[in-house]
């Protein structure tokens, strides 16, 4: 290396570039590894957690109910 860089600075560069090869190496091997994944199942998308629909949900409401959420409807149907 050379003669003016002291052997702190020279170890911080050479620290910095044994860091930078092992992050590309590491990215290089994610990314080959997704693709494959990717490319045995196109659809499979490993980052999202599998999704199951959502459960129907109904309620029976009491004919006093159904006038009030009616009175409800017809409230906010006047502000526009």
């Amino acid at each position: 290396m050379s003669d003016h860089l002291s052997i702190v600075q020279q170890l911080g560069i050479a620290a910095l570039v044994v860091a930078s090869v092992l992050w590309v190496a590491g990215l290089a091997r994610l990314l080959s590894r997704d693709h494959a994944a990717l490319m045995t199942d196109p659809r499979s998308l490993r980052a999202l957690p599998r999704q199951s629909p959502p459960l129907v949900e109904c309620v029976e409401l009491s004919p006093h109910e159904h006038d009030a959420f009616a009175g409800l409807v017809r409230q906010f149907g006047k502000g526009h």
